[in-house]
């Protein structure tokens, strides 16, 4: 006899994998012993969570760009003038009827701000030319991260209230109030009830699709708790938690809906619950765990962009997806044996009768039979949708992006309508007055077109360095301000340097830009070393990563389509066009090159049992798709949902992730997985499964017409 399996009994076995073997026993027992396993589950999900409480960190952002010459610039102002090395804010103080704002007013506001904990300096109030308006800069000895919460915020609207109490409008601009995000929920929200609504479509019955929802949170519950614990002992960004969040929310539904739909096959097929569950486990289980081991591989280039704040989004998204990842092949066994027969509609449970959606199994055998122009149309209709990409333009995220409602974004629109747009953004040029004459400094710079305004230079108390304060002529996303900072860095002597907000954002972006493609290098080669490790096929491994490539250009070139032209960022709810921001083409690549890896798993782990039991290479692509099209459909709607409910976001950083993960899983899981990949497959024939050294031989002759009635 053969080994039973989902698709029957196989009249010509292959050996069973270590690993296959090892997650049958661990799904066995799990099944088996079900209340034990939901016992050790709810102590670990207490555990994380008390741990947390009590020795767990709060998220701090760590904005330093190690070897930049900004950063250079900042560790000199730390050493010689710590007051001009911290945190800024503007404190906008404007009349609504366009009268002169009161000098008395503006006195008493300027003494309350000077008196805040942590503020350094508040130069004199700076008056728009009209007289309506005036700004008080803040300059703090303390770096923004020291910051907790409202805390920067609610200081420096407490200090403003003599200005509100005279009737004048109060906005607040700069550091201090831009790195504060309000906190989020509305986004999981969203996702989480559009992620339940489509798992009840695509399973049939509440009870099935009630519970990968409910493993999928107990898998972020011990992420958020393992976060706060690293929190403890290693900064981690105050985004960080969300994006871990995104990204945890999406796989652990995809991956418990993986193991649940094979399952429910294995009753459909007559098995006992408890080996329905140790036969996914052993076969989705397999891909489930191929899948998340490649999107931890991808978050370990995040490593390589060398910025701090990088390294903590990597640490947070791993401890949640290694989280789910684990909560998913030991959990939903334990679940679905605990469900029994509930976990299928009661047609099913009646007949138990798989029913193949007809149009995959066409669809399948309609690409197979006509391969060249499936290829050749999906793949021009990827180049073209990456081709705007070619065109992308970073640069941090600022103000003049952020919601219309928020006081940033109404700080930032009158800064720049009654002082110019450059006065938002400014850059500071510090010197060692012993080595270089900061008189000779500041006509230099003076002289610099594009400059707007120099102020200074000023001396520190000690005399061991002098500041310069320079305002750009163009506002903060113009890449002419980009520009100018190299230009004021050529005509500066040696030894001077170039820091401040401007000059840190466009070494941000250089930074990033470079970076990428070493990132890039990194995720690539490790997930086809890992993926032909754990396939045994070299061809695919190669050929699933060009295919994710492809659909991460894609994706990027609909992020630059839309965030940066102006019809396209009035799309998605943003006042302009402007450039993506710089934080967000690394993070996107990482984690998209993983996610995409999961459906590719999802298909070539069902490609290759089907070759191995048929030796049918075309055949095995045909049935491989048809067999996993529904549950790579429905897991990419899941996906798609709960990225576009991050996309509702405020936080322009978020929403451009939100877009860009939701556009690319959307893409990878049509064009890529259900005609590129398989109409290449079909085309490579049997050389997909070449390896080196031997022949590509299947056990069995070919039965190419055996479709599998049962999907993943």
């Amino acid at each position: 006899m053969g080994r039973r399996t989902l698709c029957g009994t196989l009249s010509h076995p292959y050996p069973e994998e270590p690993v296959s073997a090892l997650l049958r026993r661990a799904g066995g027992a799990a099944a088996a012993h079900p209340w034990r396993t939901l016992a050790a589950w709810l102590l670990i999900l207490l555990a994380a969570t008390a741990l947390n409480a009590v020795a767990g960190g709060e998220p701090r952002d760590d904005y330093n760009v190690p070897g930049t010459p900004a950063q250079a610039g900042t560790e000199f102002l730390r050493e010689r003038l710590p007051a001009a090395s911290g945190a800024d804010a503007r404190v906008v103080v404007h009349h609504p009827d366009g009268g002169a704002v009161e000098p008395a007013v503006l006195a008493a506001v300027a003494d309350r701000l000077a008196r805040l904990p942590g503020v350094a300096s508040v130069a004199p109030p700076r008056l728009s030319a009209d007289g309506d308006t005036a700004l008080l800069a803040v300059a703090y000895a303390v770096p923004v991260t020291d910051f907790r919460g409202t805390e920067g915020v609610d200081a420096l609207a407490g200090a403003a209230a003599p200005a509100r109490d005279a009737g004048l409008r109060v906005e607040l601009g700069g550091s201090v109030p831009e790195n504060f995000s309000a906190p989020g929920g509305v986004a999981e929200a969203v996702g989480i009830v559009a992620a339940l609504l489509i798992l009840v479509l695509a399973l049939g019955s509440v009870v099935a699709a009630g519970l990968p929802l409910a493993v999928a949170l107990v898998g972020l519950g011990v992420g958020a708790g393992l976060i706060g614990l690293l929190s403890a002992v290693t900064d981690i960004s105050g985004t960080a938690p969300t994006v871990a969040t995104m990204v945890g929310l999406g796989v652990g539904i995809d991956y418990a809906l993986l193991l649940v739909a094979r399952h429910t096959d294995g009753l459909r097929a007559g098995l006992a619950p408890v080996a329905a569950a140790a036969e996914a486990t052993a076969t989705a289980g397999h891909s489930v765990l191929v899948a998340g081991l490649t999107v931890l591989v991808s978050l370990f280039g995040l490593k390589l962009s060398t910025l701090p704040v990088y390294s903590s989004f990597g640490y947070a998204t791993f401890a949640t997806v290694g989280a789910v990842m684990l909560a998913a092949v030991t959990l939903v066994p334990a679940l679905c044996a605990l469900a029994g027969h509930r976990l299928l509609p009661r047609r099913a449970r009646r007949a138990r009768v798989a029913v193949r959606p007809p149009w995959i199994a066409r669809w399948a055998a309609r690409v197979a039979r006509r391969p060249v122009p499936a290829a050749a149309l999906s793949l021009g209709a990827l180049l073209a949708l990456a081709a705007p990409a070619l065109d992308m333009r970073t640069w941090p995220q600022d103000a003049g992006l952020q919601p219309a409602s928020t006081t940033v974004r109404r700080a930032y629109d009158l800064v720049a309508a009654e002082f110019g747009p450059g006065a938002n953004l400014t850059m500071i040029v510090a010197a060692d007055p012993a080595a270089a004459d900061p008189v000779a400094v500041a006509a230099a710079v003076r002289a610099v077109p594009g400059v707007a305004a120099v102020t200074g230079p000023v001396t520190g108390p000690a005399g061991g360095a002098a500041v310069l304060v320079v305002e750009p002529a163009t506002a903060p996303a113009d890449e002419r301000t980009a520009e100018l900072v190299d230009r004021v860095r050529a005509a500066v002597p040696p030894g001077v340097h170039v820091t401040g907000p401007a000059a840190t954002s466009a070494d941000i972006a250089d930074r990033l830009a470079e970076r990428l493609w070493v990132v890039i290098g990194f995720v690539v080669a490790l997930s086809v070393l890992l993926l032909t490790l754990l396939l045994r096929a070299p061809v695919v491994a190669l050929k699933a990563a060009a295919m994710n490539l492809l659909s991460v250009a894609a994706a990027f070139g609909v992020v630059t389509v839309l965030f940066q032209t102006d019809a396209g960022a009035r799309l998605i709810g943003l006042p302009h066009g402007g450039p993506v921001s710089s934080w967000v083409p690394v993070l996107m690549f990482t984690v998209l090159f993983g996610l995409s890896m999961d459906y590719e798993v999802f298909l070539l782990s069902r490609v290759r049992e089907d070759w191995l039991a048929t030796g049918d290479a075309t055949g095995s692509v045909v049935r491989g798709l048809a067999a996993t099209g529904r549950v790579i459909t429905s897991a990419a709607a899941i996906m798609v949902a709960v990225f576009t409910g991050f996309a509702l976001d405020p936080d322009v950083t978020v929403k451009t992730l939100g877009v860009g993960m939701a556009t690319a899983v959307l893409i990878d899981a049509t064009v890529v997985r259900l005609v590129l990949v398989p109409a290449t497959m079909a085309l490579l024939g049997r050389a997909n499964w070449w390896v080196p050294g031997r022949r590509a031989a299947a056990p069995v002759q070919p039965e190419p017409d055996r479709i599998p009635a049962m999907v993943p």
